[in-house]
């Protein structure tokens, strides 16, 4: 299912939207919690994105790891697939901190959002959520940027 797209390597597709979309989760859902003045603007953006991103980050782990059973089905060599490898522990790792992100940036919303459904929580409950996304967004900006940088030495590092 995730192995191609019109003919070519899903993977390869797909990396793009995670690149774009995972680096303004995070910087959006960090904004939205430490800029109050400006929730009513970003919100509908962080929601979006809290959608978007993890479903993305998983059609690119997904269609990633049927693209490296492709290469090793062709017999690409032991050290290129060693390099992948490593590309997609740090893919895995990407997905679970943008799942994290989105679920507490999600989590953030709602919590602020003044709704007479959400229950009264103790002053510190904000505060301790915003914390929460900032660390995971910084851990999903590293993580986004260690999983592209592995992809292109494996692809790129011996060409160049």
């Amino acid at each position: 299912m995730f192995r191609e797209i019109n003919g070519l390597p899903g993977h390869i597709l797909v990396v793009h939207a995670v690149v774009v979309l995972v680096p303004l989760l995070a910087v959006l859902a960090v904004a939205y919690g430490v800029l109050p003045r400006w929730r009513s603007r970003l919100g509908w953006a962080v929601a979006a994105l809290a959608v978007l991103a993890p479903i993305f980050a998983f059609v690119a782990t997904e269609s990633g790891e049927a693209f490296q059973e492709v290469l090793e089905k062709r017999g690409y060599p032991a050290q290129a697939l060693e390099k992948i490898h490593e590309h997609s522990e740090y893919g895995e790792n990407l997905l679970w901190f943008t799942v994290g992100l989105a679920v507490a940036a999600l989590a953030l919303l709602v919590l602020t959002s003044n709704h007479p459904r959400v229950p009264r929580l103790p002053r510190w409950a904000v505060p301790a959520l915003i914390v929460v996304v900032a660390v995971l967004a910084v851990l999903a900006l590293v993580y986004a940027y260690l999983t592209g940088d592995s992809g292109a030495q494996a692809v790129w590092g011996t060409t160049l």
